[in-house]
This record gives C-alpha cells, sequence and structure tokens, in this order.
C-alpha cells in the first residue's frame, strides 16, 4: 500500500544532490504545491528533469526552484519563456541540456521499459546534437542517447486509491504517467484519495505498484485561484 503523507513529509524524502523528475506542461498538470514546500526546504544541488522551462517571475511551476538557485543541472525541451534560466546559463551557474521534446519523452520512457539507448534523427547536425554518439542503421546516421532515470519523480494526478493506483484527467496527464515509470520513488499529488475499487481499472493511468507515496493536496479550484494570481501579477491586473 502506499504511504499517504502530507506534502511537507513527502518533500523530506528529498536530498542535496539528487535527480528528480517533475510532471506538467508548465502550470498543467503540475503538482504545485510539492513545489511550493520543495521551494521552502533549501534543498539544493538537485538534477531536474522536466519537459518545459516554467514562465518568467517564479511562477506557481519549477521557476521557484530556479528563482531559489536550488537546481544545479536542468534537462528540458525549451527554456526560453523563463529569462532567470538563460541568467544563470550564461553566469556559468545552472548547466542546461535541450531535447528536442519527443526525444526527451523517448528517453524517459526507455528507462521504464528497460531499453539500453534509443536512437533518433531529432538534432543530427546540429547543436544539440553536439558531442553525442552516432549509430548507423541502413546506411542513415541516428544519434544516440541514454535513457533518463531520477531518483525522485513527482507527478500529478487527479487521484489516486489506497494502493497507489493514480487516475488522471483530461489534460492533467501529459508526462506525469511516463516519468512515473522513471523513478526510484515516486511522490504523487493528487485532488482526493479513494478506497479501492473506486477507480475504474481501464481508468488507471500509473499503477499502484509504481506509486510510493501519495499527498492529497490542491483541489482544481486551488490550482485556478494560483493560476489567477500569478496572471494577475505578471500583467498589473
Amino acid at each position: 500500500m502506499a504511504s499517504i503523507q502530507t506534502y511537507q513529509e513527502a518533500v523530506s524524502q528529498i536530498k542535496n544532490g539528487m535527480s528528480i523528475m517533475i510532471g506538467g506542461f508548465l502550470d498543467v498538470g503540475a503538482p504545485l504545491k510539492m513545489i511550493e514546500g520543495l521551494s521552502r526546504s533549501g534543498v539544493k544541488d538537485l538534477t531536474l528533469i522536466q519537459t518545459v522551462a516554467s514562465f518568467p517571475g517564479g511562477s506557481n511551476n519549477i521557476g521557484k526552484l530556479i528563482k531559489n538557485r536550488q537546481i544545479k543541472k536542468l534537462i528540458c525541451s525549451h527554456i526560453g519563456s523563463n529569462p532567470e534560466i538563460l541568467k544563470q546559463y550564461k553566469e556559468g551557474t545552472l548547466e542546461v541540456e535541450i531535447n528536442p521534446i519527443k526525444t526527451l519523452i523517448e528517453r524517459i520512457r526507455a528507462t521504464g521499459a528497460g531499453l539500453g539507448a534509443i536512437v533518433t534523427e531529432n538534432g543530427l547536425e546540429t547543436e544539440i546534437g553536439e558531442g553525442r554518439a552516432t549509430i548507423t542503421i541502413d546506411d542513415k546516421d541516428y544519434l544516440l542517447y541514454q535513457p533518463l532515470k531520477a531518483d525522485v519523480a513527482i507527478i500529478k494526478g487527479y487521484r489516486a486509491d489506497r494502493a497507489g493506483n493514480i487516475q488522471y484527467k483530461h489534460t492533467l496527464k501529459g508526462a506525469n504517467p511516463i516519468m512515473a515509470s522513471a523513478a526510484d520513488i515516486v511522490l504523487a499529488e493528487v485532488e482526493e484519495v479513494v478506497e479501492v475499487g473506486k477507480i475504474p481499472y481501464e481508468s488507471v493511468g500509473t499503477p499502484g505498484n509504481l506509486v510510493g507515496i501519495i499527498i492529497e493536496n490542491n483541489s482544481f479550484h486551488q490550482r485556478e485561484k494560483c493560476f489567477n494570481e500569478y496572471y494577475a501579477k505578471v500583467h498589473n491586473l
């Protein structure tokens, strides 16, 4: 059975120097309460794997961790939406590795599937491919990428049962279930916890055997309030 914890208890699982994956695309499908708790924890020197960078100004997403300089290395597909990332990268205080988004997702999925590598044409003969190994298959060249794995994955689901099975809803899904298959410890932030059997088996997006800790927090209306407050702040409304 998965352990049900407060976000303060769950955050204590993350230590200095760990590698973490955080689900979501900007603020959509992101574990906002866990990110908030992590931003207050003082944990540092983290390697963060995420699909895209956050909005500028800290936002409610990983921008808080960047602004606090808790991230040592960022692996993602896009950083242009957050000037703070560009600033720290130019200063040499933040290492950034850019992957095309499909390549990034496939590298994460490869860990869960037990693959030793992936091959792709994406990034071939570009700066992204510089320094990477290549392989020739049927007279075509491909870049060779290693799978991505993390010590901890922090994901966001709609709800969980007490066995740890996670149900996603609409666009909340994103890369969350893929990340859950590629980490040693999975922390799942959900809107509610229900009894086993309440989630139809065909609606289970992440099976409970992958999930170690459930955090019940942040209803849809709370998330909507957070985003509206951030939007008003950025646009001086």
